[in-house]
C-alpha cells in the first residue's frame, strides 16, 4: 500500500528579507537562499521591505545600500530607530566599496561587494540566520 502521507517537514530555516532592486541579482539570490532552505522575502524598493518588515517579521535581511526612492541604509537607519524592529540582523550588499564603514556604523552585521561568491554570502547567512 502507497504511503499516502506527506513528508515530515525538517526544520525549518530563518525567514529573510532580500531588498534588491536589480530584477537579475534579486532571482539569483532569492533561488540561492530559497535552495538552502531559507523562507526569502524580496521587495525592490524600501517602501515594500518596509511592508514586509512590518508583516512578515524577518530574521535576517540582506539590503543592496544604492536603492530608488530610499536607500538601504536610509531604510536600515529607520529600523534602528523602532525598538520593534531594531535587533534585526542586517548584511549589505552594493557595488561601492566605500560604502563599508558606513555600513558598520549603522549595524550592519557584514557588508560584501555584490560580486560575493554565494557560498560567503551562505556562510555569513547560517551564522545570522541560522
Amino acid at each position: 500500500m502507497p504511503n499516502t502521507q506527506p513528508p515530515a517537514v525538517s526544520s525549518r530555516k530563518a525567514r529573510i528579507l532580500l531588498l534588491e532592486d536589480a530584477p537579475e541579482i534579486r532571482t539569483l539570490l532569492e533561488r540561492r537562499l530559497a535552495n538552502a532552505g531559507y523562507e526569502v522575502l524580496t521587495a525592490e524598493d524600501a517602501v515594500e521591505a518596509g511592508r514586509l518588515v512590518v508583516q512578515r517579521s524577518p530574521q535576517l535581511i540582506i539590503a543592496d545600500i544604492q536603492l530608488p526612492y530610499m536607500s538601504g541604509d536610509e531604510f536600515v537607519a529607520a529600523l534602528r530607530a523602532d525598538p520593534a524592529v531594531r535587533d534585526i540582523p542586517v548584511i549589505f550588499l552594493s557595488v561601492d566599496a566605500q560604502l563599508e564603514e558606513h555600513a558598520k556604523r549603522l549595524g550592519a552585521v557584514a557588508y560584501f561587494d555584490k560580486a560575493v561568491s554565494l557560498e560567503r554570502l551562505l556562510e555569513v547567512v547560517e551564522l545570522y540566520a541560522g
